[in-house]
């Protein structure tokens, strides 16, 4: 942990999980709960695509293994960070799953309107 947080005013160490995202594990959690929100708001007001779906999925699927990786290395957490990963955790569950019924919900559209 050499590194130190690149959000503005921020002093904290950096994991080396999350070394190329130059972000402490607060601001990281806070990235990717910021990061599902727009993915949900443009699934949600695009026509799903299967490229865009795929690339959402791998952003979902890259950015859980990152914070899995830094919560069972060894890095010293609170408990406050320690429940702050669960619950992004749990948001990037459910912004899959959101993501995935929206295509679904605007593919049954598509067959009742034409």
């Amino acid at each position: 942990m050499s590194d130190v947080c690149s959000a503005k005013g921020c002093k904290a160490g950096v994991p080396a999980e999350l070394a190329a995202d130059h972000m402490c594990v607060l601001h990281f959690t806070l990235f990717v709960e910021q990061e599902c929100t727009e993915m949900r708001r443009a699934a949600a007001f695009s026509e799903p695509r299967d490229e865009r779906q795929a690339e959402f999925f791998g952003k979902i699927a890259g950015r859980g293994e990152a914070l899995i990786h830094v919560a069972t290395s060894g890095y010293p957490m609170t408990d406050e960070i320690k429940a702050r990963i669960l619950s992004t955790l749990l948001t990037l569950m459910n912004c899959r799953e959101n993501i995935d019924r929206t295509a679904k919900r605007h593919s049954a559209d598509r067959r009742f309107v034409g």
